[in-house]
Protein backbone atom coordinates (compact mmCIF):
# COMPACT_ATOMS: atom_id res chain seq x y z
CA UNK A 1 0.00 0.00 0.00
CA UNK A 2 1.53 3.52 -1.03
CA UNK A 3 2.35 5.69 1.91
CA UNK A 4 2.34 9.23 2.67
CA UNK A 5 6.09 10.87 3.54
CA UNK A 6 7.14 14.19 4.19
CA UNK A 7 10.53 15.49 3.79
CA UNK A 8 12.26 19.16 4.56
CA UNK A 9 14.16 21.34 3.02
CA UNK A 10 15.60 23.26 6.03
CA UNK A 11 17.46 26.51 5.68
CA UNK A 12 19.22 28.51 8.54
CA UNK A 13 17.24 31.04 10.46
CA UNK A 14 20.08 33.36 8.82
CA UNK A 15 17.75 34.03 5.16
CA UNK A 16 20.62 31.71 3.49
CA UNK A 17 18.30 30.08 1.37
CA UNK A 18 21.23 28.76 -0.41
CA UNK A 19 22.41 26.63 2.62
CA UNK A 20 20.38 23.44 3.35
CA UNK A 21 20.09 20.72 6.19
CA UNK A 22 20.90 17.31 5.38
CA UNK A 23 21.09 14.06 7.40
CA UNK A 24 22.61 10.28 6.62
CA UNK A 25 20.77 7.52 7.19
CA UNK A 26 22.35 4.87 9.61
CA UNK A 27 18.96 2.41 8.91
CA UNK A 28 17.53 0.83 5.35
CA UNK A 29 16.47 1.61 3.00
CA UNK A 30 19.42 3.75 1.31
CA UNK A 31 21.55 3.10 4.39
CA UNK A 32 24.65 6.00 4.16
CA UNK A 33 23.22 7.97 1.73
CA UNK A 34 22.50 11.54 2.30
CA UNK A 35 18.70 12.94 3.16
CA UNK A 36 16.52 15.75 3.51
CA UNK A 37 14.86 14.70 7.10
CA UNK A 38 11.29 13.69 7.04
CA UNK A 39 9.70 10.53 7.56
CA UNK A 40 6.14 8.44 7.14
CA UNK A 41 2.90 10.33 8.65
CA UNK A 42 1.21 8.94 11.15
CA UNK A 43 -2.53 8.17 11.74
CA UNK A 44 -4.41 11.53 11.92
CA UNK A 45 -1.66 13.59 11.82
CA UNK A 46 -1.41 16.51 8.93
CA UNK A 47 1.09 16.80 6.91
CA UNK A 48 2.43 19.43 8.20
CA UNK A 49 2.44 18.67 11.86
CA UNK A 50 4.56 15.07 10.39
CA UNK A 51 7.50 17.22 8.84
CA UNK A 52 7.30 19.59 12.11
CA UNK A 53 7.38 16.51 14.79
CA UNK A 54 10.19 14.69 12.02
CA UNK A 55 12.54 17.66 11.71
CA UNK A 56 12.35 18.23 15.35
CA UNK A 57 13.19 13.93 15.92
CA UNK A 58 15.92 14.43 13.74
CA UNK A 59 17.73 17.28 14.33
CA UNK A 60 16.32 19.02 17.33
CA UNK A 61 15.18 22.17 14.98
CA UNK A 62 12.02 23.83 15.36
CA UNK A 63 10.55 23.83 11.49
CA UNK A 64 8.11 27.24 12.39
CA UNK A 65 5.82 27.73 9.46
CA UNK A 66 6.57 24.86 6.16
CA UNK A 67 6.00 25.70 2.90
CA UNK A 68 4.37 23.50 0.52
CA UNK A 69 6.65 22.98 -2.06
CA UNK A 70 5.44 20.14 -4.63
CA UNK A 71 4.67 15.96 -4.01
CA UNK A 72 7.05 13.90 -5.13
CA UNK A 73 6.40 9.78 -6.13
CA UNK A 74 8.74 7.75 -4.88
CA UNK A 75 8.94 4.08 -6.47
CA UNK A 76 11.80 1.81 -5.33
CA UNK A 77 10.57 -1.48 -6.12
CA UNK A 78 13.81 -2.99 -5.28
CA UNK A 79 13.38 -1.92 -1.45
CA UNK A 80 9.51 -3.09 -2.07
CA UNK A 81 9.03 1.26 -1.12
CA UNK A 82 6.39 3.01 -2.76
CA UNK A 83 5.61 6.91 -1.13
CA UNK A 84 4.03 9.82 -2.01
CA UNK A 85 6.61 12.79 -0.28
CA UNK A 86 5.12 15.72 0.20
CA UNK A 87 7.70 18.31 0.60
CA UNK A 88 8.08 21.34 2.53
CA UNK A 89 10.79 23.87 3.05
CA UNK A 90 11.40 26.92 6.08
CA UNK A 91 13.68 28.02 8.47
CA UNK A 92 15.53 25.72 11.33
CA UNK A 93 14.94 27.46 14.41
CA UNK A 94 17.39 26.28 17.02
CA UNK A 95 20.68 24.41 17.39
CA UNK A 96 20.86 21.38 15.61
CA UNK A 97 21.36 17.73 17.20
CA UNK A 98 22.28 14.65 16.01
CA UNK A 99 19.53 11.86 16.98
CA UNK A 100 21.23 8.55 16.67
CA UNK A 101 18.37 6.49 16.33
CA UNK A 102 18.28 6.95 12.36
CA UNK A 103 21.03 9.64 11.35
CA UNK A 104 24.68 8.87 11.43
CA UNK A 105 25.86 12.24 10.77
CA UNK A 106 23.73 15.99 9.99
CA UNK A 107 25.35 19.15 8.22
CA UNK A 108 24.51 22.02 6.15
CA UNK A 109 25.95 22.05 2.83
CA UNK A 110 25.66 24.84 0.07
CA UNK A 111 22.60 23.41 -2.93
CA UNK A 112 25.50 22.55 -5.23
CA UNK A 113 27.38 20.73 -2.74
CA UNK A 114 24.15 18.82 -2.07
CA UNK A 115 23.32 18.27 -6.05
CA UNK A 116 26.45 16.15 -6.01
CA UNK A 117 26.09 14.31 -3.12
CA UNK A 118 24.40 10.58 -2.85
CA UNK A 119 21.40 11.41 -2.17
CA UNK A 120 18.21 9.03 -0.60
CA UNK A 121 14.89 8.60 -2.21
CA UNK A 122 13.75 10.89 -4.81
CA UNK A 123 15.78 13.72 -2.54
CA UNK A 124 17.80 15.18 -5.78
CA UNK A 125 14.54 15.20 -7.52
CA UNK A 126 12.72 17.27 -4.63
CA UNK A 127 16.42 19.80 -4.09
CA UNK A 128 16.64 20.12 -7.65
CA UNK A 129 12.99 21.62 -7.65
CA UNK A 130 13.59 23.90 -4.32
CA UNK A 131 16.71 25.42 -6.68
CA UNK A 132 14.48 26.21 -9.71
CA UNK A 133 12.32 27.75 -7.17
CA UNK A 134 14.79 29.60 -5.68
CA UNK A 135 16.41 31.17 -8.79
CA UNK A 136 12.87 32.70 -10.16
CA UNK A 137 12.38 34.97 -6.58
Amino acid sequence: MTKATVAAIITPDDDRGDIILLTKRSIPPFQGHWCLPGGHIDDYETAEEAVVREVEEETGLLFASPVFLHYFNELFPEYHFHAVALAFYGKGIGSIELMPDEVEEIGWFSLSEALTLPLAFNHLEIIRAYYLKIQKT
